[in-house]
């Protein structure tokens, strides 16, 4: 009985032992530091940060989505919302998400690196397991993601995350003034965030989009500052939100409770089928 008990008590001991010897595999020091929150700042809004807004964008789009996007701006000048899924409360997915309307949040683990983001709920996963690409991708806003650490200069230590994220539905844009994306949604992304080597507070994120709306890759580089002292306020889209849609027009609802105009000259809604 004695030696029963010893041999179990043996077992147990070498499967804690297998479990520490695989903590210390998964060594947290070999990771860079992105804890805490992540804003963009007083960084602008628009897709390409070097960039002002608008038509200066300059982005590679085919003659087909630049027509789109100028009829998204002409509309958006107007007051006019419907081009912009997030007014319906839609997700921003990707790579819109990574504007960081509100903070970002960037969680590291050896098998997963985690992105959230208040606003909409969202919740990136980049796999970094070593797994393939699975034989079929249930689509999302935010995609599929699959990640690579790379230590940059052998020093046993993480510098960089690389990325590439495939599987996506839409509706999708780039940023608030329209910037399309394909509707066929065979976008993908490569990222790398990298923290910048003078200070370990502003993190990195170089993003190319390949997407058939597009002539070629289209590469920026968004950056990122980290909040000493953050504090994580609730988003709620829904509760927030105070536009109407009926049919292609955008109405408001104001404070009162009352449908208001979004543009010069908007036709009133057809009400008629409402008491």
């Amino acid at each position: 009985m004695l030696d029963r008990r010893a041999i179990q008590i043996a077992a147990l001991l070498a499967m804690l032992a297998l479990a520490a010897s695989g903590a210390r595999a998964h060594d947290e020091a070999k990771y860079p530091d992105w804890k805490g929150q992540w804003t963009r700042g007083n960084g602008p809004a628009q897709w390409d940060p070097s960039k002002p807004g608008g038509p200066r964008q300059q982005p590679p789009l085919t003659p087909e989505y630049q027509a789109i996007w100028e009829a998204n701006m002409a509309s958006q000048a107007s007051g006019g919302e419907s081009y912009n899924p997030q007014a319906v409360c839609l997700p921003s997915g990707m790579p819109r998400l990574m504007i960081a309307y509100e903070p970002l949040e960037m969680i590291v683990t050896p098998e997963v690196t985690y992105v959230r983001a208040d606003q909409f709920g969202e919740n990136r996963r980049i796999y970094t397991d070593g797994r393939n690409w699975p034989d079929k991708i249930v689509p999302s806003f935010d995609g599929y993601s699959i990640g690579r650490w790379v230590d940059r200069d052998a020093s046993g230590r993480y510098h960089t995350l690389e990325v590439e994220t495939r599987g996506f539905k839409g509706p999708r844009t780039l940023d608030a003034s329209g910037l399309p994306l394909h509707p066929d949604n065979k976008t993908i992304l490569k990222e790398r965030f990298y923290l910048d080597p003078a200070n370990p507070n502003r993190l990195h994120d170089q993003i190319t989009t390949i997407d058939n709306a597009y002539t070629r890759p289209w590469t920026v580089i968004r950056d990122f500052d980290r909040e000493e002292k953050p504090i994580w306020t609730e988003t709620n889209c829904a509760s927030g939100n105070h536009y109407v849609f009926l049919k292609k027009e955008s109405y408001f609802v104001s404070a009162d409770g009352y449908l208001m105009p979004t543009r010069k000259d908007q036709p009133a809604p057809d009400l008629q089928n409402f008491k």
